[in-house]
């Protein structure tokens, strides 16, 4: 037998066809957009049902309510309880989710074909007819504050909190957490999510995605039947502004005594996902610190050990999110890591990307693209997506194309508008009478001490 050569990897294979679904659109007379795609590979359907009851839509007095309604909406119905609807479920094998992000809230469902029509049922009675019993909703609210007061201990969560605080300007709901605070979500009651769900747990601008082994024209009846009286729009959008909380590079620490590692964020306000540079970033991105041989990671990791791993993103929301980098490194080298962060950063706006850089970027997008549509619900929530953030009927048909058609030259131009380190906040949560110091030597910009928040 011939040994194996280990001396240098193998080399990849070509991009392998893929074909996105096909959506059938219809639309209700009271307004629900209806979205299917047939997916016959296993008698199998998935549906999302998605409202416009999300955390962009709350100030911060009510500051984590459409988290927890969406939490407790599993907690029973006014026909039935808790125990009852997970029992009702579980007798034709089906499972019911909520997730609740900025932009609204979406109730998942998995079941084979052939139960479709009860599961489908039961869950258009989970959202029109939620019951909210005080045991649950305390559960909920309890588990939420719990999850708050946690989060408050984590160097992590207090890294990604305070850099959201830094990066948006007051008012702005991206610059809270998404929970809450535990003045806010302490005194919610069933009373409150009874008149948050009456107003936002409506079909307008919402949508029901199904994609499986089902029919469009059985599909659209089944809909009706189940959601077909259900009528109004929830409340508009507030409309805020996302602007950032100042343009001067600021570096912040928030103090964390005798600590031995460091939690880095770096971040300025980004793009929203429809931005036309959106295909660009995102090949951009990946060359940058969004892939393990990205420019960040080789630096960091592979050549001066500073941690295990670093990463950035753009969080593409419905309107500009931050673009951020986010580590964590041992106390002696926080200042260096941060220096070599900008100097990444700086180096791609002013120097641009290679050409192979640009080319193995696309390619490994491409390439596993098709490996995160493998199942019928992994396809609802890519079209379930297309609803959220008003994207095109062949976004994802297309997807590929986009990213491939990126070049050098439209990669940069895009890093040059979007990535601004100039303008960056750098956020550090460690030990400031260790790190304060070192980080004033770099002389990127005014340095402040923050003592750990309580809230």
């Amino acid at each position: 037998m011939t040994p194996l050569d280990r001396s240098s990897p193998p080399e990849g294979g070509g991009i392998r066809d893929f074909a996105f679904p096909p959506v059938d659109r219809r639309t209700l007379p009271t307004g629900l957009d209806l979205r299917f795609a047939r997916v016959s590979r296993l008698p199998v359907v998935s549906a999302n049902l998605f409202v416009r009851a999300g955390e962009a839509a709350l100030s911060g007095g009510t500051a984590g309510l459409a988290v927890l309604a969406g939490d407790a909406l599993e907690g029973g119905t006014t026909r039935r309880s808790g125990t009852d609807l997970a029992e009702a479920l579980e007798r034709i094998g089906a499972r019911l989710g909520v997730s609740t992000g900025w932009e609204g809230t979406s109730v998942s469902l998995s079941c084979l074909a052939e139960r479709l029509p009860a599961a489908l049922a039961l869950l258009a009675e989970t959202v029109l007819e939620p019951g909210f019993p005080e045991a649950e909703v305390a559960r909920a609210r309890d588990q939420q504050l719990a999850g708050i007061r946690q989060g408050l201990k984590d160097p992590a969560s207090l890294a990604s909190d305070e850099v959201a605080r830094r990066t948006f300007a007051p008012g702005v709901p991206y610059a809270r957490r998404q929970e809450g605070t535990l003045a806010s979500v302490g005194p919610l009651g069933r009373d409150h999510l009874r008149g948050f769900a009456d107003g936002y747990y409506r079909p307008g601008r919402g949508a029901l995605v199904v994609v499986g082994d089902v029919d469009a024209g059985e599909m659209e009846e089944l809909a009706s039947a189940c959601f077909g009286a259900w009528t109004g729009e929830p409340p508009a959008s507030n409309g805020f502004e996302v602007e950032p909380r100042t343009r001067e590079r600021r570096v912040w620490v928030v103090d964390r005594p005798g600590s031995v590692q460091s939690e880095i964020r770096v971040s300025h306000v980004g793009v929203s996902r429809a931005d036309p540079d959106a295909f660009p970033l995102t090949v951009l991105n990946t060359l940058l610190g969004g892939a393990f041989t990205s420019r960040l990671n080789l630096n960091l990791r592979e050549r001066n050990g500073f941690t295990y791993g670093v990463r950035s993103r753009f969080a593409m929301r419905g309107r500009p999110g931050s673009f951020q980098v986010h580590t964590a490194v041992g106390t002696e080298v926080t200042a260096p890591a941060v220096r070599e962060i900008l100097a990444e950063m700086e180096g791609l706006v002013s120097g641009g990307p290679t050409s192979e850089e640009v080319e193995a970027s696309r390619d490994y997008i491409a390439g596993i693209f098709p490996l995160r549509l493998e199942s019928v619900g992994q396809v609802a929530s890519r079209i379930t997506e297309q609803v959220v953030f008003g994207l095109e009927d062949d976004y994802h048909a297309t997807y590929r194309d986009r990213i491939r058609a990126v070049t050098v030259e439209s990669a940069w131009n895009a890093g040059r508008r979007h990535v601004r380190p100039g303008e960056a906040q750098i956020v550090v949560v460690g030990d400031a009478t260790t790190v304060a110091p070192a980080l004033e030597g770099l002389g990127v910009g005014p340095v402040d001490v923050v003592i750990t928040p309580e809230d």
